[in-house]
């Protein structure tokens, strides 16, 4: 008998529908598309949604959500059914786009949609979806808050710039200018107030942050930006996994002898992960001995900067996660130290830092 092996909802959000598809796996790998239905994206028809799936769905086998991540409109969903004990996945819009070019579906609508992510749950195995800590998810806010103020005031400070030296200055555009970038420092400095009372409120946070500022060239900010966006890297298996997430990973296009497509970093990841990292990975390369001699020893194979200085950038952000991890301070010497203590490099087994410390990738642009 053709019995069903696996069975899963996915959900397409959208600010106000939640268009859904409820899909089993049989025995024979058939993928059996059982009912779909429309409701209201706010916590009655996030009720009514759990309801229609345990009533349509067969209560002797485990029943899983798979929601595609649209902006925010997910959220209140997610985090509601992982109240309620179910196993809910939230997948990357990108992945599912790609899986549903190998379905040749020509036709794209919220209900085909729905569809391939129920399809696409019943054939791969996703990570469960956790609940963020609140103190990292309010850290992520303050700072994403920061880095928007900070944006807007380089835009200000510019323009005045420009009503400063042109020909014909308007005083009362001055005026103005220059009034709205004392806003947005007072913006900042709120900012900012509030993030150091959130730190304060946990000490465990605050004893970790002081610890990964050791580094040349993190100050608080960034720590608390990086440990913010990645949840405290209570994802991160590993550091691969993390300069992916932060699309730091490197990507390179070859077939045959005519696509020699030239290597670069992904961008598919955390912008505001990169963002933060651009200005700290240039003070250490200034301030700090080893990212300097790492440097210029890249620039001195190929020349090129940027790729260097990438390089560093990727160094500093798995430099910042062993430090979380290992709940240690940053010590230049430490591969040094442990040479002389063994008496020689091979007598002493490398561990994950200094793994990190010999890391060298000059195919990053």
């Amino acid at each position: 008998m053709n019995q069903i092996t696996k069975q899963c909802v996915g959900i397409d959000c959208s600010k106000d529908e939640l268009v859904s598809c409820l899909a089993s796996l049989m025995q024979d790998m058939e993928i059996k598309q059982q009912v779909r239905k429309v409701f209201s994206n706010d916590p009655a028809g996030i009720s009514r949604l759990v309801n229609w799936a345990k009533k349509h769905s067969d209560e002797s086998l485990p029943l899983s959500f798979i929601v595609e991540a649209t902006g925010v409109y997910h959220e209140k969903l997610a985090e509601h059914l992982f109240d309620q004990g179910f196993h809910i996945s939230v997948v990357l819009p990108r992945r599912v786009h790609a899986f549903t070019k190998s379905l040749q579906t020509k036709t794209i609508t919220d209900s085909t949609a729905s569809q391939a992510i129920a399809q696409f749950g019943l054939l791969k195995k996703l990570d469960k979806w956790h609940k963020p800590n609140k103190v990292y998810r309010l850290l992520r806010n303050l700072t994403r808050e920061r880095e928007q103020l900070l944006q807007q005031r380089t835009t200000a400070k510019n323009q005045l710039h420009a009503e400063q030296n042109g020909a014909w200055a308007d005083q009362n555009a001055l005026k103005r200018l220059k009034k709205r970038i004392r806003f947005y420092d007072e913006q900042m400095g709120q900012v900012e107030a509030d993030i150091n009372w959130a730190i304060s409120q946990d000490k465990s946070l605050k004893e970790r942050l002081e610890k990964v500022q050791t580094i040349k060239g993190v100050s608080l900010i960034t720590a608390v930006t990086i440990v913010a966006e990645t949840e405290g890297f209570n994802l991160i298996r590993n550091s691969r996994q993390l300069v992916s997430y932060a699309g730091l990973d490197v990507i390179q296009k070859q077939s045959g002898t005519s696509v020699r497509g030239k290597p670069r970093i992904s961008h598919r990841g955390n912008r505001h992960i990169r963002r933060a990292l651009y200005l700290p990975a240039l003070s250490a390369i200034r301030h700090d001995p080893f990212s300097k001699q790492h440097y210029h020893r890249l620039v001195s194979r190929h020349g090129v900067k940027m790729k260097a200085a990438v390089s560093v950038q990727r160094k500093l952000l798995i430099l910042m996660y062993i430090l979380w991890k290992n709940q240690s301070v940053y010590d230049p010497h430490y591969r040094e130290k442990c040479i002389k203590k063994s008496g020689s490099p091979s007598l002493d087994p490398p561990t994950e830092l200094d793994l990190i410390c010999s890391f060298d990738n000059t195919n990053i642009t």
